[in-house]
């Protein structure tokens, strides 16, 4: 069963004693409304806890959604406090969120992996062909679901600013767009504000890895326009720039780090319609020619670099 985004696990109880039995460290994943019985098992059977933090919940929406996000973050809170450490993916994040600042001697920065894998020139030429997108047509990129806190209405806002600079603007979503749990009003909200733009917005819904890694490379840049600490980091920003691709991302703890630490992109204020269309306009006046290299940073992303991170902390916990 669910509770507005939440999914209720009547199961999970049961499987947490038998699995924490078996592991040598527990690794949840939170925000996870059950999240406390992994913890409750650990501390009865005396195992190391590694807290993988994804975000704070910041519900938006109706009372029910409110008091979800706000009952669920309440109970995390005894997960935090018993936690050996706690991985994040930015001390940004990490040093903003009023849920991890009481521990932050225990936070460790770690990043989200991802398939270090770059699209060849000819599989970007041919997703643009599939994709009918004209030679001259500049492609702004938006990746994942469509949620209340990624912030398009903005994007549509300064639409008509750059269109009358660069009018073959095209805004290309890939991600789900319809039927995301407790998003029903904000995608007729969206829909209804992109009946004026017509051919300007187009939806790929879902897309396989090879074909996604192509989209990151067919765009002239990826804009992240989200609004708050729901969004702790991007990842879809390191795959954009693992393809030569900038970014203008909102000024958000952890969300403006990709951009600070590569110079691939812009960081615009959030809510801020005017600013993000000068942003874009004026990364489509430099172009993707003139991006400086990122390699070293962008690396720290592959899998294997994350998964040795890991494997480190793993043993920190269990010899100390």
């Amino acid at each position: 069963m669910h509770i507005s985004k939440g999914v209720i696990l009547h199961g999970l109880h049961a499987a947490a004693q038998r699995w924490v039995g078996w592991a040598d460290v527990v690794n949840p994943h939170l925000p996870q409304f059950e999240s406390p019985s992994y913890a409750r098992e650990c501390r009865r059977q005396n195992k190391p806890l590694v807290v993988t933090y994804h975000c704070d919940l910041e519900m938006s929406g109706g009372l029910l959604n409110r008091l979800a996000g706000w009952g669920t973050q309440q109970r995390q809170t005894t997960v935090l406090r018993q936690a050996n450490l706690i991985v994040q993916n930015s001390l940004d994040y990490a040093e903003h969120s009023p849920w991890l600042k009481p521990h932050l001697g225990k936070v460790r920065e770690v990043a989200t992996p991802i398939d270090w894998v770059r699209a060849t020139a000819e599989e970007i030429q041919a997703f643009r062909v599939k994709y009918n997108f004209e030679p001259d047509a500049r492609i702004l990129g938006l990746a994942g679901r469509v949620a209340a806190e990624k912030g398009y209405e903005y994007l549509i806002a300064a639409l008509p600013e750059v269109l009358s600079v660069y009018p073959q603007t095209r805004v290309v979503h890939a991600g789900t767009w319809k039927g995301v749990l407790g998003e029903e009003a904000y995608q007729a909200k969206i829909e209804a504000m992109l009946e004026p733009l017509g051919k300007h917005w187009q939806s790929l819904c879902y897309l396989p890895d090879e074909e996604f890694r192509a989209f990151f490379g067919a765009c002239d840049a990826l804009i992240f326009s989200s609004l708050n600490r729901t969004e702790s980091f991007g990842i879809v920003q390191i795959e954009a720039m693992l393809q030569g691709t900038p970014v203008i991302a909102s000024d958000l703890p952890g969300v403006r780090q990709p951009v600070l630490n590569t110079g691939m992109g812009k960081i615009v204020p959030i809510r801020d319609s005017d600013a993000l269309a000068k942003a874009i306009i004026a990364t489509l006046d430099e172009g993707k020619a003139k991006l400086p290299s990122a390699e070293d940073y962008l690396k720290r992303f592959a899998k294997e670099e994350v998964a040795l991170i890991y494997q480190a902390l793993f043993k920190e916990v269990l010899h100390s």
